[in-house]
């Protein structure tokens, strides 16, 4: 029987992209946590960039001596119906926060922590759906909250709920630092990154591309815009169809939006249903879990949109960003940390604002191109995995043996 060889991606293999002393000081900082055991635990395996960044991030700290684990905790869909709304909630939205549902929030938690040991020296939870498994376990090390959600305003009542479990954490990790919120706990700010060598960020062959398209049906024979997000109604995907309405009034074009929907999200079924009745012969309607397709869409576009009322960072414009295409985004969240509007991609507040680029960027090819390089340089530079585990692995060097956090 021919044996097999498996191989996952390790830092060295980032060398090209981030240079030698990089990875060398890399690898120096995760020697001295060679050691350790790490746990993260989240809501669902796939849909969404939590699940995107972990599946990758969790591999290259293995791949660098850390023995690191991924657990997903189990819930019914009434667990999951209240989270969403929490999740809502915590970024400004509404929520009758009864006495019921809180009971139904924490007793499906407890259940998740008599299913899981969590008896690592590092335990990283993500998330409010998890939010409360610090409440049932002897700590043997830190434990971090990671919250990758916009936080600058959220429903006070469910704020306050939430800071009594949030404050029993050694570390709270958030994206940036606008959403920073008053709390014992010490506070760190990262950036998500992406992984270049998956199959959803890979470099495509033309023939590659034109495959994955034709598969779906994708008619390539006018200029692509596309957006890639979950099904969510703070993604604004009837936002960005009525853009591209608005802007194939003066260019001819086709429109794709993939989306998927996480296992964690009730509301995402409803949202695609809602947006079925759009579909016309160049508005593609289209939910599948297919990594090549979106890097496929991604590399095809002339241009990507992400069109966001709300977002925690938005993952899929780094991806987009990455392939060398340029993004018109929405002018929130974590996006206005990815786009220099005008430089490598547009930031945009309207639907007509959004319209007036695309228009743009399929009239002009040269803009296309230079916006595009840019748009990959700074990913290079800024968004890349090894910075998220190199900001992992000094937070995790800055713990003293009392778990208190020393930031330098």
């Amino acid at each position: 029987m021919e044996e097999k060889h498996y191989k996952i991606v390790t830092v060295e293999d980032y060398e090209p992209y981030i240079g030698k002393e990089t990875v060398e000081r890399i690898m120096r900082k995760a020697r001295k946590l060679k050691d350790f055991h790490i746990v993260n635990v989240n809501s669902t395996y796939y849909g969404g960039g939590v699940a995107e960044v972990l599946s990758s991030l969790t591999l290259l700290f293995n791949s660098v001596g850390i023995k690191t684990g991924w657990r997903v905790i189990q819930g019914s869909p009434d667990f999951f119906s209240i989270t969403k709304k929490m999740h809502n909630a915590l970024q400004g939205g509404k929520i009758n926060l009864t006495k019921r549902k809180k009971q139904i929030y924490e007793d499906v938690i407890y259940e998740n922590a008599i299913r899981n040991h969590l008896e690592h020296d590092i335990v990283v939870i993500h998330d409010p759906q998890p939010l409360p498994m610090i409440n049932h376990y002897r700590k043997r090390g830190p434990w971090i909250w990671r919250c990758h959600i916009d936080l600058s305003n959220p429903n006070r009542n469910l704020w306050y709920y939430f800071k009594q479990f949030v404050e029993k954490y050694d570390a709270v990790i958030l994206t940036l630092e606008e959403y920073k919120q008053k709390l014992e706990t010490p506070l760190v700010f990262f950036l998500p990154a992406i992984n270049p060598f998956s199959i959803k960020n890979r470099k495509l062959t033309e023939k590659e591309i034109d495959e994955r398209l034709k598969h779906y049906a994708i008619p390539t024979d006018l200029p692509l815009v596309v957006q890639v997000s979950r099904f969510d109604r703070w993604k604004d995907p009837e936002g960005a169809i009525k853009a591209f309405k608005l802007a194939r009034r003066e260019v001819d074009c086709t429109f794709v939006l993939l989306g998927n929907v996480a296992t964690d999200d009730p509301e995402g079924a409803e949202v695609y249903e809602s947006l079925i009745k759009c579909k016309e012969e160049r508005i593609i309607i289209l939910s599948y879990q297919d990594s090549a397709l979106v890097n496929a869409l991604q590399s095809k576009a002339v241009v990507v949109l992400q069109k966001s009322i709300r977002e925690g960072f938005g993952l899929t414009v780094a991806e987009a960003m990455w392939k060398g295409t340029p993004v018109i985004g929405g002018n929130v969240g974590g996006i206005r940390y990815q786009i220099k509007s005008g430089a490598n991609g547009f930031l945009v507040s309207s639907v007509e604002e959004a319209a007036k680029w695309i228009i743009q960027l399929i009239k002009n090819k040269k803009l296309r191109e230079t916006m595009g390089q840019k748009a990959k340089e700074s990913v290079r530079k800024r968004f890349l995995l090894t910075r998220l585990l190199e900001q992992y692995l000094d937070l995790f060097n800055s713990f003293e043996t009392n778990y208190k956090l020393v930031i330098k």
